[in-house]
């Protein structure tokens, strides 16, 4: 089932969106530990990371 999903997906994605994972968490420590601009600055990698992956995926 799993091998499934990665192929259907494709390993590149699924490593691209469990890095978009992590920075959001990232962002919500940094927000809770009272570094808010820090973590505002932070929590804007994770749509332009998106974003990227998007224009990737229509650009062929």
């Amino acid at each position: 089932m799993f091998k499934n999903f990665v192929d259907r997906i494709g390993v590149m994605n699924i490593i691209m969106i469990l890095v978009v994972i992590s920075i959001i968490i990232v962002s919500e420590i940094l927000f809770l530990s009272g570094k808010k601009l820090d973590a505002i600055f932070i929590a804007f990698w994770a749509p332009t990371i998106l974003g990227f992956m998007n224009y990737l995926k229509y650009k062929k």
